[in-house]
């Protein structure tokens, strides 16, 4: 059983990119495509680009974030990597999702009320996510040595509960 482990680890890290590079280059393209709805365009053009984004949004960006989330998570339980720049990588990926939120609350208000509701300038939202972005990178990469960051011991070490397969040690 613990082969079989072994050997999803290298799956579930190529799930993981795969979802964050379409998850990611969603975040970087939606501001965009919804800087396109303004008042100027017409009703045919208008509809077609709030169909697009969101199709974009529901169909293609959220479920890559789920499923980026997903597998990152497992990695953390198969690699048993409970390390702070863990945590701090973890901080950007919440603010990811944030940014997330943020831009399918755009999306809802511009198609519900689109004479009242100007999306703001794409430089926001992407600026927003790229600093997600790099910091999550650079955590990934780089794996700097926090341990002057005190954390509980909690967050440090396995809970003990039993997972219902067996992990194989480091």
């Amino acid at each position: 059983m613990i082969d079989w482990i072994v050997a999803t680890v290298p799956i579930f890290k190529a799930v993981h990119i795969a979802g964050l590079l379409i998850w990611c280059g969603g975040l970087l393209v939606l501001p965009l495509m919804l800087a396109r709805h303004g008042p100027s365009i017409m009703a045919d053009d208008y509809r077609l680009i709030r169909r697009a984004s969101h199709v974009t949004y529901t169909n293609v960006v959220t479920p890559a974030a789920v499923i980026a989330v997903i597998a990152g998570t497992w990695l953390i339980f198969l690699r048993q990597v409970f390390e702070p720049w863990l945590f701090a990588k973890l901080a950007f990926v919440a603010l990811l999702v944030v940014v997330h939120a943020w831009i399918g609350h755009i999306l809802v208000k511009v198609a519900e009320i689109p004479e009242e509701h100007k999306p703001p300038h794409p430089a926001l939202p992407i600026t927003a996510a790229l600093i997600a972005m790099v910091s999550i990178l650079a955590f990934v990469l780089a794996k700097p040595d926090l341990g002057w960051i005190t954390f509980p011991d909690w967050l440090l070490e396995p809970r003990g509960g039993q997972l219902p397969f067996a992990v194989p040690s480091r």
